[in-house]
């Protein structure tokens, strides 16, 4: 991963010659090593904002239905708690996207790091049902750290390195998913386990405001100004100071020049009709198939525990263990997607379309496994393939949508994966009183669904079109 992140900064973050001229500035052939230093450690930086904010929460997500069960929540009531940050996410996630192309990363990422670190702490001095719901409340609306992140990178390198770098912070999430139960399953084994796994799960996430609070904000806005450093055609969006007020700008490419800040709702009208405009625009199949596979991935999972213990009378323990195998293959992805796209000549239509047709086989491979080996074969395939099928839609959400902003997008994305939060758990429930192979059977239709709708689009965003698209 830091290697990739040096690449980047070599390849993706260094204007040349030309297009410093371009630009109207005199720069040099290449931007100055410190000024490359700094950029690099910059995505370093953003990297261990993902692994930090996935860390913490994967220490406290496992727990919840045990922790809400103990507090006397039937089944239903813990359905209906735990549906509330889906739907939460589900509205939140389009507007603080927007909010954070008008307020810009380094404030939105701070609010909603410590907003979320506070819903953790309250969380684990729930004492009662009302607490908890409570609790989860600043979560759903503020969790969006990660889709900020990515947003930031897209500011920060050129468009052709969008899948290169949002792999990597994926990558380095997913490190952090992984070792976050590892942590937690011996804590909780403590006297008051739970509170103390919040209350350092809160620690985790001051610490991650920590580090955006020091990311060498204005050095990069220095280097990339003074120095010629690429940092992407609008770095417009990466923080304010105090005496600055800044927007980003909808169309790559334009400086965007000091505002005057508006009214708050005239930010908010605005917000709207920019969300607006993309649910309405010639973008919706790219959503359409981001929620029919977000769907598939949740129902691979919902039941994975539960389905090897009836059909393989497998362990929870040795479940749990595969579970991990999967996260360390999915680090392994985004570390891959390089060569990949590379291979495919950049074309992320054309991988996503491919990784999908491999989803599909792989989930009917897997409810249909007459063995452990079978399982264990599919499982390590789907990790690379729902992987690498995860950058390549944002990738091209990001690419066809250029001409809006680009937080706008990114939580658009999220809002609708979040409906698949909210719809998968009932789909599931439904296709397990079938069979416990109903829910990844249900998956590999769906993914056959978004197969298709990608082969009849095939045209509009294969080939020479996302070259062009990625060029401009």
């Amino acid at each position: 991963m830091v290697l990739g992140a040096v690449g980047v900064c070599r390849a993706g973050l260094g204007y040349s010659e030309t297009r410093g001229q371009e630009a109207g500035i005199g720069a040099p052939t290449e931007a100055p090593r410190p000024a490359v230093k700094q950029a690099r450690l910059f995505l370093l930086c953003v990297y261990l904002v993902g692994f930090l904010d996935l860390f913490g929460v994967s220490m406290v997500v496992p727990l919840l239905s045990i922790h809400i069960k103990s507090l006397g929540a039937s089944p239903a009531v813990a359905g209906i708690v735990g549906s509330s940050y889906g739907i939460l996410q589900l509205f939140s996630s389009p507007v603080v996207g927007s909010w954070s192309d008008v307020v810009g990363r380094r404030f939105s990422l701070l609010v909603c790091i410590l907003f979320s670190g506070l819903g953790y702490l309250i969380l684990g001095a729930s004492t009662n049902i009302f607490v908890f719901a409570l609790a989860r409340v600043p979560v759903g609306i503020f969790k969006h750290t990660l889709s900020i992140s990515r947003a930031l990178l897209s500011d920060l390198v050129p468009e052709k390195e969008w899948p290169l770098v949002i792999g990597q912070l994926n990558a380095a999430s997913s490190v952090g998913f992984i070792l976050g139960p590892m942590v937690s399953g011996y804590l909780i084994e403590l006297d008051g386990g739970f509170y103390l796994i919040c209350l350092i799960c809160f620690s985790v996430f001051l610490l991650n405001a920590g580090l955006v609070w020091l990311f060498p904000w204005s050095e990069i806005k220095i280097s990339s100004t003074k120095n010629s450093l690429g940092l992407g055609k609008n770095y417009a969006s990466l923080g304010k100071t105090d005496h600055e007020v800044q927007e980003a700008s909808p169309t790559p490419g334009i400086m965007v020049s000091e505002k005057t800040p508006r009214p708050f709702w005239m930010e908010v009208m605005s917000t709207l009709q920019d969300v607006k405009s993309l649910v309405f625009s010639e973008m919706w199949d790219i959503f359409l198939v981001r929620l029919l596979m977000a769907m598939a991935a949740l129902l691979y999972h919902s039941n994975f525990v539960l389905a090897l213990k009836e059909r393989f009378g497998v362990r929870p323990m040795v479940a749990g263990y595969l579970i991990s195998y999967s996260s360390t293959l999915g680090a392994l992805a985004g570390l891959v997607l390089g060569p990949v796209l590379r291979l495919y000549r950049h074309n992320s239509h054309r991988v996503l379309l491919h990784s999908s047709m491999l989803t599909f086989l792989l989930l009917l491979l897997y409810s249909m496994a007459p063995t452990m080996r079978t399982v264990i074969f599919s499982s390590t395939l789907l990790a690379f393939s729902t992987a690498i099928g995860r950058t390549c839609i944002t990738d091209l959400q990001l690419t066809v949508g250029r001409a809006h902003a680009r937080g706008t997008l990114i939580g658009l994305g999220q809002s609708v994966t979040a409906v698949g939060r909210v719809m998968a758990p009932i789909l599931s429930g439904v296709a397990q009183e079938v069979s416990p192979c109903g829910p990844p059977s249900l998956g590999a239709a769906l993914t056959l669904v978004a197969v298709f709708i990608m082969s009849l689009n095939k045209s509009r965003y294969g080939g020479d079109r996302t070259d062009r698209l990625k060029s401009e």
